[in-house]
């Protein structure tokens, strides 16, 4: 559905991050995808027609542990509806999400961070930084695809960077060793 004029103004965001933020949970809680959708931002300006909506100022979104904030997020849908490409600016973007139970928050920081609905992929640009457990991964251009749980790294070829970074940079911490007489 595209953004339909019978619908408020307020009811407006949280239509148009359904599909969003339910794609996304492949990174998330299974529980996250049934909780409330909440966006808050200044300003919104909807084009019905091109089936773009742009929030601007101080914008957050939340779903469960999902939180993405920016200074200004667009969200592109296609002619069905669908949302096609969520892009969040800031200095920085930021998204963080807790994808098990056991698992630690997941945060990621870019000064773009772009999500490709259809292929839940999310592409962070400059300044790209992940933290997960203590571990860091930082770079230019940092594509996670979450369907395949595959990260890759490197150069923002073709994107313009406000810190190029020529190579990548990862700290890994050591796993805690049992100790004699301790069971997991």
């Amino acid at each position: 559905m595209r953004f339909a004029n019978r619908f408020s103004h307020r009811a407006l965001p949280l239509l148009l991050s359904l599909p969003l933020l339910g794609a996304a949970s492949a990174w998330a809680l299974p529980s996250d995808r049934d909780q409330p959708i909440r966006v808050q931002a200044d300003s919104a300006e909807l084009d019905d027609r091109q089936g773009v909506a742009v929030y601007h100022g101080d914008v957050v979104i939340t779903q469960g542990t999902l939180k993405i904030t920016g200074n200004k997020v667009t969200i592109t849908q296609d002619d069905n509806g669908d949302i096609k490409v969520f892009t969040s600016v800031g200095n920085p973007a930021y998204y963080e999400q807790k994808p098990a139970p056991d698992k630690s928050i997941v945060k990621a920081y870019g000064q773009t961070i772009q999500y490709f609905a259809e292929n839940e992929r999310i592409v962070l640009i400059d300044k790209a930084r992940v933290i997960q457990d203590g571990n860091t991964f930082e770079g230019e251009k940092i594509v996670y695809d979450t369907q395949r749980q595959i990260v890759n790294a490197g150069r923002a070829t073709g994107t313009k960077v406000t810190s190029p970074k020529p190579r990548i940079d990862m700290v890994i911490q050591p796993k805690k060793k049992q100790q004699p007489g301790q069971t997991q």
